[in-house]
C-alpha cells in the first residue's frame, strides 16, 4: 500500500543514512521499523496483561489497586 507521511528533516536524513548503510529500500527501512514498533508494543501490553491477571489473583493487591485507581483522576 502506498501512503504519504510527514517526518521531520532530521529523521528523514538520518533513515536515508541507515537505508544506504544497510542497503535496503526506504519502503523496506520503514516497514521493518514499524514491525518492531508494533512487536513491542505487543510485547508490552503481554506483560500489562500478565500483571493484571497476577494483581486479581491476590485479594490484597486488588484492593489495593482499586483504592489507588479510585483517587486518580483520569
Amino acid at each position: 500500500m502506498k501512503t504519504a507521511v510527514s517526518i521531520p528533516d532530521d529523521v528523514f536524513n538520518e533513515a536515508e543514512s541507515l537505508a544506504r548503510r544497510t542497503n535496503v529500500s526506504r519502503s523496506e527501512l520503514y516497514a521493518n521499523a514499524l514491525r518492531a514498533l508494533l512487536a513491542q508494543d505487543s510485547e508490552i501490553t503481554k506483560r500489562l496483561d500478565r500483571v493484571h491477571r497476577t494483581a486479581n489473583r491476590d485479594p490484597a493487591l486488588a484492593a489495593a489497586a482499586r483504592r489507588t485507581f479510585a483517587k486518580t483522576e483520569w
